[in-house]
């Protein structure tokens, strides 16, 4: 399924905007992005080193058995901590710090599942920076999408292959205001946009 941009913005300038959210203006997220982007001029390359980064130095809060709750991009990269939408809030803060028009998709899973969506060479490509831990094989490529885990329309999963702008509201509301602990994210993690 090819990703589309969301159908309430198709301007590439909202896939750059710094919030509460993806708070790329933070200092914290200029200078990891700073550093991606030194390896060369070219933005796939920036975005790759970002996505790596992403995918393999923040732990996934169920890999780690980490009971921390994080939701703004700046907080995930200072406690190297998140569930996939908190790593792809910060995804989004380094890609967009570098210019490179980022935004959020989903996947409904056991739960809603986030990914990102970016905007490279002329068109969108997906990217899941979920954690290659527990099973999951999310890779970094611009043309057959690897994502972290496969849809199976049979047991009533749903793909949603667009891209928005912003995070989803439901997720912010819940990583917003869910205490941590052992488990928070089994309560009450939305299963759907």
């Amino acid at each position: 399924m090819s990703p589309v941009p969301s159908p309430t913005s198709v301007r590439l300038s909202d896939y750059l905007v710094s919030d509460a959210v993806v708070d790329h203006e933070h200092p914290s997220i200029r200078a990891q992005a700073a550093g991606f982007r030194a390896a060369g001029d070219d933005p796939v390359g920036g975005a790759e080193a970002a996505f790596r980064f992403v995918r393999d130095e923040i732990d996934h809060v169920l890999d780690a058995c980490d009971p921390r709750v994080t939701w703004r991009a700046s907080d995930v990269l200072r406690e190297r901590v998140g569930i996939c939408h908190a790593k792809a809030h910060l995804l989004a803060a380094l890609l967009r710090a570098q210019g490179i028009p980022a935004g959020f998709c989903y996947q409904e899973l056991s739960a809603l599942h986030g990914l990102n969506g970016v905007y490279l060479h002329g068109k969108w490509t997906r990217l899941d920076a979920r954690g290659n831990r527990t099973g999951a094989r999310g890779e970094f490529s611009l043309g057959e999408e690897k994502l972290a885990w496969p849809v199976d329309f049979a047991r009533g999963e749903r793909d949603h292959p667009e891209i928005h702008p912003a995070p989803a509201a439901v997720v912010v509301d819940f990583l917003m205001t869910a205490e941590p602990g052992p488990g928070w994210y089994g309560k009450g993690l939305p299963a759907t946009l």
